[in-house]
């Protein structure tokens, strides 16, 4: 009888992860090394890369720490020239890095606040699937792993700018799966609600900000970043195979549920 656990298998599948050295990105990482794939962590910062990578490595994993900017195109190329050198190209790339500059209504916002955000945001993760797609083809097919936003779904307070970008990422997300389909590339979307991450301390740090989070979400509870990573392994795996294009919440009920509460 056939391994049912085959279907989930990730073994040497090499994963590329951006936004890496904390938060989502790190709890990916970790979770896709003991499951046997071959990480390559990236961010900005190698020293806190290379932290993450030894404690991978530590506990028998396989990463490489590549600091690049997902901003600057040579910064890529550098990277996906090291990635091919180490490992021979790409399996998943999970596009996780993201910026929030501005917190605050939408009408304050600067022409700099949205340069800066829809650059790492948007253009960021058409960048990294640009520069892997032709690896993936190359190697048969690949996976691409887009985080979104429930902002992106619906307007959040202080957060407009950002709830835009992540509203563009969830069509670049779609787009990208009906145009990558023909060669074996699926394309989808993780969209996480409130994760108690270093990013999201302007939220969970303000008592107010916190109590109406936890009041708007029926799970009345904020979520820690390993939660998200059975999700990216699915969709990092063959199980996901006839799944291109979907975005896939995780927020404890907050979208479908806030309208019920008292």
């Amino acid at each position: 009888m056939p391994d049912p656990n085959a279907r989930f298998d990730v073994q040497d599948r090499v994963v590329l992860i951006t936004g890496a050295s904390r938060g989502i990105g790190r709890a990916f990482a970790e979770a896709f090394a003991d499951a046997g794939a071959r990480v390559v962590l990236t961010s900005r910062t190698q020293e806190t890369l290379d932290e993450v990578a030894s404690d991978i490595e530590a506990d028998g994993g396989t990463a490489l720490p590549v600091a690049a900017h997902v901003g600057e195109i040579d910064a890529i190329d550098d990277l996906l020239d090291t990635v091919d050198e180490a490992f021979g190209g790409v399996d998943v790339l999970i596009n996780n890095a993201a910026t929030n500059p501005h917190f605050g209504p939408l009408l304050t916002a600067e022409d700099s606040h949205w340069d800066k955000t829809f650059d790492v945001n948007v253009k960021g993760y058409w960048r990294m699937v640009k520069a892997c797609y032709p690896r993936m083809k190359a190697r048969g097919g690949g996976k691409v792993i887009n985080i979104a936003s429930v902002a992106g779904e619906q307007p959040m307070a202080g957060m407009g700018v950002y709830g835009v970008t992540k509203a563009g990422v969830l069509m670049l997300t779609k787009t990208l799966a009906a145009e990558l389909a023909q060669a074996n590339v699926q394309v989808n979307a993780i969209v996480p609600g409130f994760i108690k991450t270093k990013f999201s301390k302007a939220i969970w740090a303000n008592d107010d900000l916190s109590e109406s989070v936890l009041k708007s979400t029926p799970q009345h509870r904020m979520a820690d970043p390993d939660e998200l990573a059975g999700l990216a392994l699915y969709l990092g795996s063959p199980a996901s195979d006839f799944v291109t294009g979907s975005a896939f919440r995780a927020d404890g009920g907050l979208l479908v549920g806030s309208g019920m509460l008292e």
